[in-house]
Order: structure tokens, then sequence, then C-alpha cells
């Protein structure tokens, strides 16, 4: 049976933000996209999981979407932990309380997933961080300010169209998240762009970005302290973030199991969904089946 696909607003941890939510059943797994996304890069990917009776929850992250902006001051990262804490408590309530949860995250949302791991008192299975950013030197953010497309639009004299700005946008997407730029669906991109629709938008994405990055490096995870089994998934053309990374994570968690995908750029959900949710379905029943 194929579980509908339900979209509404929450307020997580004082936080108004959107969810994309199955019904299902196993452990409940919560979905944390990257930069500049929103829980729309999952879609394909709940897809799938409607399918195979899975529950599980995809939320906007505040500064993206459609939740409220981050925080002015603060630690970015500390506010990402505090509401993942929140939705991880949520998908746990909701849920049947037998299971625990598994918090998959993609780029940034990879790195809080990394992030609320080091809680051992978070009702958590397991974690699956999917090109994971802040492991090696966090290239992500120098390739987006240089992209050319990226540049121009910020330094257009003139207030540009909607359209314009959205094909920008979308020019950049393809060329920096996908091993194949022009293989990428229509609707995918489509569905990335729909946040970013001025030229306003764009640069306040770039500012939570200059505001991230300097919190995002090895040594600001605490590898050592996860208890958790972890499954790392990274594509092996990924532009953004070189898999290289996963062997901080790999010598501190020896016993994490590490999925490489080849031919997949930096976000294997929308551009290999079958692939993606095939790994995160086997790790997720053989994760069940050893609690049992």
């Amino acid at each position: 049976m194929r579980e509908p696909l339900v979209e509404h607003d929450l307020a997580l941890g004082g936080v108004r933000t959107r969810a994309l939510e199955l019904e299902g059943d196993g452990p409940p797994v919560v979905l944390l996209h990257g930069f500049a996304d929103s829980a729309d890069t999952w879609r394909r990917s709940l897809d799938l999981l409607a399918r195979r009776g899975r529950r599980a929850v995809a939320v906007d992250l505040p500064g993206y979407g459609h939740a409220d902006p981050l925080e002015p001051a603060g630690s970015v990262l500390d506010q990402y932990r505090a509401f993942a804490r929140a939705t991880i408590a949520y998908a746990y309530d909701q849920g049947n309380r037998d299971d625990n949860v598994i918090v998959a995250g993609n780029s940034l949302g990879g790195a809080i997933a990394l992030k609320v791991a080091e809680d051992p008192d978070l009702p958590l299975r397991a974690i699956v961080p999917v090109a994971p950013a802040g492991l090696d030197m966090p290239r992500w953010f120098g390739i987006i300010e240089r992209d050319p497309f990226v540049r121009a639009l910020l330094a257009a004299p003139l207030p540009l169209p909607e359209v314009l700005v959205r094909t920008v946008v979308g020019e950049a997407y393809r060329a920096l998240a996908f091993a194949k730029p022009r293989a990428a669906a229509a609707e995918v991109v489509s569905s990335f762009t729909n946040h970013t629709r001025t030229r306003e938008a764009v640069a306040n994405v770039l500012a939570n970005g200059r505001r991230l990055l300097p919190e995002l490096h090895v040594e600001g995870f605490d590898l050592d302290a996860i208890e958790v089994p972890i499954l790392l998934i990274w594509g092996d053309k990924d532009r953004m973030v070189a898999h290289s990374g996963a062997r901080h994570v790999i010598d501190a968690q020896p016993e994490t199991e590490y999925v490489l995908l080849d031919g997949v750029g930096h976000c294997p959900q929308v551009e290999d969904p079958e692939r993606f949710v095939a790994a995160l379905e086997d790790f997720t029943m053989r994760q069940t089946a050893a609690s049992t």
C-alpha cells in the first residue's frame, strides 16, 4: 500500500517550518536537506519510501524554504542542532515509541546528522549522512560564490524578473549539484528554484552560508562520541564536497558503512533516488532486525 504524502506546517523548537510527512511502519526517518535547499529535495525519495510503507518526515531548515529565518545572533550550527533535536523528538512521538529515529541528511543536513549523533540522550537508532559538509575543507561555498551565473545575478544593476532569477539559480544548481547537469530533471530544478525567486532571496541564502562557513570544519565534530550506527553515502562525482572526507568518519568509527555511488554528484536523493533509497532501506531493515 502506498502511503499518502502530507504537507503541513509545524512548530519545532520554537521555529515555524513546513513538513512533508509519510505515515507508515518501521523506525521514523527524519530527512534534513542541504544548504540553499528545502524539504522538496526529498520528494522523489519520499515517493519511493511511500511505496515501501515507510514512516518519514522531511522539514525545511531555518532560513530556507518556508521556515522561519535564522536567529540573527549566535552559532548557526547550534541553531540547526537544536532544531534537529526538536524534529527527532517530534518524529519519535509520532511513531509507536518503540522505534528510535533514523536521521538522514544531505550536505549541511549530513553535518547536522553527525552533530546530533554526538548526543547520547536522543532517541536515535542510526544516522545516514549523505555527502556531509565540513569534514574536509568545505569547498562548496566558495564554488557557489564564484559561479559565474551567481556572480552575474548579484552584480546586475537593475531589478530582475523572477523568471530570469530562477533560470540563473537553476543553471548554477545544475552545474554544481549534478554529475550530468543537462540530465537533471526540469521538475527537480524548478522545485529547487521555487524558494529563490528574487535577487534578495539569493543574497539572503548566501549570507546564511557566510555565517555558517566558519563553523563547518572537521575539528567542530566530536566523531568519537557517536554511539549509533552510521551509513555514509556519497556520489563519486561530487563537485561540492570531496568524498575523501569520509575518511574522518571511518577513522573515528571503523564500523561505519560506506556506499560510494558511481556516476552521481552531490545530491543522490534527486539524481539517483532509486539507489539512494535502496541503500537507506537495506540499512534501515538491518538496523531494525538487529534491535529485535
